[in-house]
């Protein structure tokens, strides 16, 4: 069939395609206008790819083979980051639980409380990681110390709302029912809402490891220790063949991580 000039199957008599609104129509021309304002205003264009292409393949070809002279060096930095990433994910996770029992609808003691615990998950959620690990660095110092307490707060607000959510979509019935025997509310929490919304906390947790994992290698580059600290200074030495095994052992690093979480999660969920 035909749909104002445009073709259109049918599917379980459903049309799979309808002609757009007028506000539709208007609104992807706003964005498509959007889109291109922000690429043109931002200087990228082919005639500037176009030349930084070859660089980028002289580049690669410094690259390879990979030097692993250093590579003893590396695997301990690399080492050092896998800590600072589970270290900080695991303090974050728990500061992440207590906060979103505050904030969960229903669950926290009060209004204020609540509104008070969600405005801090948000700001922890909306300020980057890098901006917590420069804060942090200019606290305690340069090192993986400033690196954990990056990762952990970034944990809290990406965590919290997750945790908060899931608690909130559990069923009240069980809660009700205990509420009624005369429960505490610690044991409301601890019996009928974390059973019922453990699978989530465990999905948003292993996600969170896999984050920190990642987010970890950047921190470096600002102070935060780790292996970012060696990618940076092989960067500035122009040792790409360094930067090379770095990269593989980040690579590597993230690969196992990920495959271990997808495992546990298939096991537990």
């Amino acid at each position: 069939m035909t749909f104002q000039g445009v073709q259109v199957r049918k599917v379980d008599g459903v049309p799979r395609f309808k002609a757009p609104g007028a506000i539709s129509f208007i609104v992807t021309v706003l964005a498509i206008t959007l889109v291109v304002w922000a690429i043109s205003g931002v200087g990228l264009s082919a005639e500037r790819l176009s030349r930084g292409l070859p660089a980028l393949g002289g580049i690669l070809g410094r690259m390879f083979p990979p030097d692993l002279e250093r590579l003893p060096q590396i695997l301990w930095s690399l080492m050092v980051t896998f800590q600072m990433a589970l270290a900080g994910a695991v303090l974050g996770l728990i500061l992440a639980f207590t906060l979103a029992v505050l904030a969960a609808d229903g669950i926290s003691p009060h209004p204020l409380v609540k509104h008070a615990a969600r405005s801090l998950i948000a700001l922890f959620r909306t300020v980057p990681d890098l901006v917590w690990a420069l804060l942090f660095v200019i606290t305690v110092g340069l090192g993986p110390p400033a690196g954990v307490l990056a990762i952990m707060v970034d944990k809290i607000g990406f965590a919290g709302r997750f945790f908060a959510e899931a608690m909130e979509e559990t069923d009240k019935g069980p809660r009700e029912a205990l509420s009624a025997l005369g429960a505490t509310r610690t044991g409301i929490i601890f019996s009928a809402i974390v059973p019922m919304a453990m699978p989530s906390f465990i999905a948003t947790s292993l996600f969170s490891l896999e984050k920190a994992v990642r987010g970890s290698v950047i921190l470096g580059l600002v102070g935060a220790g780790g292996i970012g600290v060696e990618l940076k200074v092989a960067f500035d030495l122009f040792a790409y063949s360094t930067v090379a095994t770095i990269i593989i052992c980040i690579f590597l690093l993230v690969l196992i991580v990920e495959q271990v979480s997808n495992w546990v999660r298939r096991k537990l969920i």
